[in-house]
């Protein structure tokens, strides 16, 4: 009976001197999760609420605020669980569903950061298209694909996965992620190779696409008036910077596996923290500020003017 339990669970080392400190973990993480759901559902909401921000444009916003909610809730309260329980630990196949939906939901945001990407090029550079173009329909398909082709994608990964037998069952990390695939007695060339396709699929074709999109942007943009290059900045900046940020931490995720031997546990929980509590907190703060007409019904939520 030990022996089965060994196996079916998996022991999570990233927490550090979590009995020591486990009420501070714990607060300080409810509130992190507390203001992400209120900084993401606020500026949902807003845009629900508000007849001139039902435009394809905050319509991809407020799914890309939705997927952080959906991201956050992913991991968080089993974090907290784990900060007020004796022993870390979770099911093999807990832990890899959360591991799964945790790069699904990665995935999503490439492909919402990509489909706003060409929302704005046809906005900008097309404008008289854009009508015919971004219909209702379309907007509604691309934001469906958005969701289910990462979903399926990984779906036919976890098919890969069901037969791999695990020899290890300790993971440096305080939740799933890609470092489950460390377990595995022996590396699957098949997991391995479509891990790859994955990784083209979902993280570097969006990528390209939208550094071209902002490319052709940028070129339009600069043979116009001043007051259209400014109008372009203001709605093409946010997306950009919340692009430049999650490319930075999924590098970072993708890195620490590689070398997670080789980081200090201290160093690994700082950068593991930060992961799941800057990014979520970083888009509504940036389409809060930087969003002209979001920033406006913001304001006036928050001073009743």
């Amino acid at each position: 009976m030990g022996d089965d339990l060994n196996v079916t669970h998996i022991t999570l080392s990233g927490h550090v001197e979590v009995h020591k400190y486990r009420y501070l973990y714990f607060v300080i993480m409810l509130t992190a999760y507390f203001l992400i759901i209120c900084f993401n559902c606020t500026i949902v909401c807003l845009t629900v609420i508000h007849k001139n921000l039902h435009e394809p444009m905050y319509i991809f916003i407020g799914a890309l605020l939705i997927n952080s909610v959906l991201y956050s809730t992913n991991i968080y309260p089993k974090l907290l669980i784990d900060f007020l329980s004796e022993k870390q630990i979770i099911t093999h196949s807990l832990c890899f569903l959360q591991a799964s939906v945790y790069y699904t939901l990665a995935g999503s945001e490439f492909l919402l950061l990509a489909v706003m990407a060409y929302d704005r090029y046809v906005s900008i550079c097309k404008p008289l298209q854009y009508p015919t173009v971004m219909r209702k329909a379309v907007v509604n398909t691309l934001l469906v694909l958005s969701w289910l082709v990462p979903a399926c994608e990984f779906a036919v990964q976890d098919a890969f996965y069901a037969s791999v037998k695990l020899c290890s069952f300790t993971l440096k990390g305080i939740f799933c992620n890609s470092s489950i695939y460390s377990l595995q007695c022996v590396r699957s060339v098949a997991i391995s190779v479509y891990g790859v396709l994955l990784l083209l699929n979902i993280v570097l074709f969006p990528v390209l696409f939208i550094l071209f999109t902002y490319t052709r942007i940028l070129i339009v943009s600069y043979q116009s008036s001043k007051t259209f290059r400014r109008k372009a900045a203001q709605t093409c900046l946010p997306h950009l910077l919340v692009l430049i940020n999650f490319t930075c931490f999924i590098t970072y995720d993708v890195v620490v596996v590689r070398l997670e031997s080789d980081i200090p546990k201290n160093v690994g929980l700082i950068l593991a923290l930060q992961m799941i509590v800057y990014h979520p907190l970083f888009n509504p703060i940036i389409y809060g500020l930087k969003m002209k007409e979001i920033s406006k019904h913001l304001k006036r939520l928050l001073f009743h003017r």
